[in-house]
Order: C-alpha cells, then sequence, then structure tokens
C-alpha cells in the first residue's frame, strides 16, 4: 500500500469518526474540499460508496461502516506503538483519555487524579462519563471503568475501589406517612425513585441479596432520573425512596436527614475496576495513572 493509500484512509476514518467534514478537516489540518476530494478519490478506487453525504449530515454506508469497524482499530494499534515509542523520557506525558460513570469519577477517579496531577504536570486526563458498555477500543479510549463482574474476559482488569454496598434510603419525613418496608418485595407499594440507564436496557431493578438468596425488584414512582445528584435532591425532600451507593450517603444518615431499610439484604459486590486491552502497549502516561489509581487496603 502506497503512502497515498495510507493518507485516503485516515482521511476517511477522520470523517467517518467525526461525522463531519468540517471537524475531520480541522481535525487533519487541510481544507473541507481537498478532504472531500481524498475521500472521494479512495470511493472510485474501491468502487464502492463509503459515505453518505446530504447537506446536514455525513454518515458510513454499510461498507463505510465496515471499513471503519474492522481498519480503524488497526490504524489506532499503530498509534499507540509509535506513541509509545515517541513517549520514552523521563517524564511521562500525553493524553489518557477514560470512559466511566458519575459515581466512580466521583469518588475513586478523582481523589487519585487531584493527588496525581500536580505531580505530572505534562500529564494530561480526559475522562468522559457514560452510563453506556462504550467499546473503548472502537472509540479510542484508552481505559474504562466498571464494576468488575461487567468487565470482559477479554481485557485486562485493575482494581480501583473497595467492595461495595447499596442503601435504600428515605427522608424521615416520608416514612413518617408512608410506613417503613421489611422485604424488598414491600418496595412495590411504595414511592421509589427510579434510575435509567442504558447499561441495564431501560430501568434498572433493585438488586438484593440475602443468605444466598438472590432477587431483583422492579419498582414504582414518580420520578426518574439518570443521574445520582438529582436522586438524592428527590430523596432528601421527601419524594420517594432512592437506591444508592452507600459512600453517597453516610453524611445524611449520620445526622438523621435519610433513614436506611432492608440494610440485611443490601450484601457487599465487586467494586470498580479499570480495564483496557490486553494487546495494547501502555504509555508511561498510563502506566503511572493506573498504578495511583490501583487499590490497596
Amino acid at each position: 500500500m502506497t503512502r497515498t493509500n495510507v493518507n485516503d484512509l485516515l482521511a476517511f476514518l477522520a470523517v467517518a469518526r467525526e461525522r463531519s467534514f468540517t471537524r475531520a478537516a480541522a481535525q487533519l489540518g487541510v481544507s473541507q474540499s481537498a478532504l472531500s476530494h481524498t475521500v472521494r478519490g479512495l470511493e472510485e478506487r474501491l468502487g464502492l460508496r463509503l459515505l453518505t453525504r446530504t447537506t446536514r449530515s455525513v454518515a458510513p454506508t454499510e461498507a463505510g461502516e465496515r471499513l471503519l469497524r474492522n481498519v480503524g482499530p488497526r490504524f489506532a494499534e499503530i498509534d499507540a506503538e509509535l506513541s509509545a515509542l515517541t513517549a520514552l523520557r523521563e517524564t511521562p506525558a500525553g493524553t489518557v483519555r477514560i470512559t466511566t460513570g458519575e459515581h466512580a469519577a466521583q469518588t475513586v477517579l478523582w481523589p487519585a487524579l487531584a493527588k496525581l496531577l500536580p505531580r505530572y504536570p505534562d500529564i494530561k486526563v480526559e475522562l468522559v462519563v457514560d452510563y453506556g458498555l462504550t467499546d473503548i477500543v472502537a472509540e479510542r479510549y484508552d481505559a474504562g471503568v466498571r464494576l468488575g463482574e461487567q468487565v470482559a474476559r477479554d481485557m485486562i482488569a485493575v482494581r480501583i475501589g473497595p467492595e461495595m454496598r447499596m442503601a435504600v434510603v428515605g427522608a424521615p419525613g416520608y416514612f413518617a406517612a408512608r410506613g417503613k418496608p421489611k422485604l424488598p418485595q414491600d418496595l412495590t407499594e411504595h414511592n421509589c425513585i427510579n434510575l435509567r440507564l442504558p447499561t441495564y436496557g431501560g430501568i434498572y431493578a433493585w438488586e438484593f441479596e440475602k443468605r444466598g438468596r438472590a432477587m431483583k425488584v422492579r419498582v414504582d414512582g414518580q420520578l426518574v432520573f439518570n443521574t445520582g445528584l438529582l436522586r438524592m435532591n428527590a430523596v432528601l425532600a421527601g419524594l420517594g425512596l432512592a437506591y444508592i451507593p452507600d459512600d453517597l450517603v453516610k453524611r445524611e444518615l449520620a445526622d438523621g436527614r435519610l433513614i436506611r431499610v432492608l440494610a440485611d439484604w443490601c450484601a457487599p459486590f465487586a467494586g470498580y475496576h479499570l480495564y483496557y486491552p490486553s494487546r495494547r502497549q501502555p504509555t508511561p502516561a498510563f502506566a503511572v495513572l493506573v498504578e495511583a489509581l490501583r487499590y490497596r487496603k
């Protein structure tokens, strides 16, 4: 393959990922017309249309999606290897991209980064909060954060947090008016604050376990959120019961603003893990970040 062919593929990949000639041209440092001409030349040589163009949008065709899916990660691996070679210097440097959920970002990643980054001014970290099961290779992330049982087997997983427990909590005023559930199934009679996560394909079912007996309860209520902050506001206002990681409500439980129920049904489970492809050669910056995040009892 000639150098021109490689550049043409890189041009197509940039447009396909950005879904925009304007953004791709800015990323590559070329004009839109030159970029459009390059991609059209590639299509003509292949005899296939790779992009569908309208006045408002650009999207890969079926052939374009296949090329993006199969060739894109290989270029990313080449880029990672070259970055690893050029990053071999005394001070770790470069950008590390991580996809994570909001709770992990607040409770695990941020405390570690606040200590790490002042010591390594040449390291940049991009945190993207996303509740979906992101394909970190296809989306060009260096790593992702998930609960231990959700990490794919072909990934390297590094534990970065302690075991976790969930808590069912409500405001004193709510319990005064509605009473307290004694069993998980009693929650179906209560006004519960729901959480919608793409990871679970919709409304998250509350999970419980006691003496080896596990169950999921699909609760109902007036409110559905996709973020923890709003759930906290709602439960503190007495608008229902919430199912929240217990580390987020310790202060409210201690000062009496919230009351916990069904604690004996909320068993500990595997905490957060950082995961990344086993084939990827880590850069010095990434290696430093992994060690800073690694959980130590």
